[in-house]
């Protein structure tokens, strides 16, 4: 069995090890794969793993031996699933890996809207502190999150663990997601999207990318919002009019952001939120902790042992 991993960057640079897949098949291990490359590279593989580089239909139909894509990510958008299915190609996917590091990383953004650490600790280093006539000083409002509430706009797993923690900071918390059986005997308090929007101090995004949810953060939905409150991402990019909400900080509509995912990755340089007023922006970092990494590198080596062995697992195709 012939095995291509296409962008091994992401996932392991460096401080994993691929040892377990080599035991699997012939493997083929490239950091990065551009569009150009792929098809060669990947000519005479049963078994791909990738984690952004796309398998287009195109790319799909140059494949003829290709049997198996493994998608190191919980989306799979990457995949042209219907032709995948039309090869009788199987597409696998690994469910829930990133769940606590995700709903820890809200709590890293949300802090630092509310105590602002990094200026404080920056401007503590450029000596302020050292010259000042008090024993402390502030240049932000600081704020305590205990009986603010929490508006979580997608409840599954992750959107579960943030409603969890942030009751911990003795949050209220308020959650909308379109089915709700889930969310049955969890002790959450379930509204309509129109309330989060009202009531929320903060407001943290968990749901998909889909048609419906696409720009669901936009110039009428934040003029809903508190002019105190709070917006979290660490979803998808496109949940957000990027454009809208840039106004919405400048002109103090709202409180602030925190994002970890944009609607383009990398975002080109004049994306308007890179100089928007109170907006912390990471790198898609959420998903990436060590912990995180190795529950991903192990269910898809485990996702192609399954394979390999005629029964295969978390299947998308």
């Amino acid at each position: 069995m012939k095995i291509v991993v296409t962008d091994s960057c992401t996932l392991n640079p460096g401080d994993l090890s691929w040892d377990e897949l080599k035991k699997l098949g012939e493997c083929r291990i490239y950091e990065r794969s551009t569009p150009e490359e792929i098809i060669v590279r990947c000519k005479d593989a049963q078994i791909v793993v990738t984690n952004k580089v796309a398998f287009n239909k195109q790319t799909i139909m140059a494949l003829p031996k290709l049997k198996c894509i493994a998608i190191t990510a919980t989306g799979y958008n990457i995949v042209d699933i219907e032709t995948a299915k039309e090869k009788g190609i199987i597409v696998m996917n690994v469910p829930v890996y990133g769940t606590k590091s995700v709903a820890q990383m809200v709590f890293a953004l949300l802090l630092e809207l509310t105590q602002h650490v990094g200026h404080h600790s920056g401007t503590v280093h450029d000596g302020r502190w050292v010259n000042c006539d008090n024993f402390c000083y502030w240049d932000f409002p600081l704020i305590e999150l205990a009986n603010l509430t929490m508006g979580i706009i997608g409840c599954g797993q992750i959107g579960m663990a943030t409603a969890a923690i942030s009751k911990a900071f003795g949050m209220n918390v308020m959650v909308y997601d379109v089915y709700t059986d889930h969310l049955a005997n969890k002790d959450l308090e379930i509204v309509d999207i129109d309330t989060i929007f009202t009531r929320s101090d903060v407001i943290s995004l968990h749901c998909p990318l889909l048609p419906e949810t696409q720009g669901i953060i936009n110039k009428v939905s934040l003029a809903r919002m508190k002019k105190t409150a709070f917006l979290i991402n660490t979803s998808r990019g496109g949940l957000v009019n990027e454009e809208d909400l840039t106004d919405a900080l400048n002109s103090d509509q709202i409180a602030g952001a925190a994002l970890d995912v944009l609607s383009k990755e990398p975002p080109n340089v004049d994306n308007p939120l890179l100089k928007a007023k109170n907006c912390y922006i990471t790198p898609h970092i959420a998903w990436a902790t060590k912990s995180a990494r190795y529950r991903l590198m192990s269910t898809t080596t485990k996702n192609i042992k399954a394979f390999v062995g005629g029964k295969p697992q978390n299947v998308v195709s």
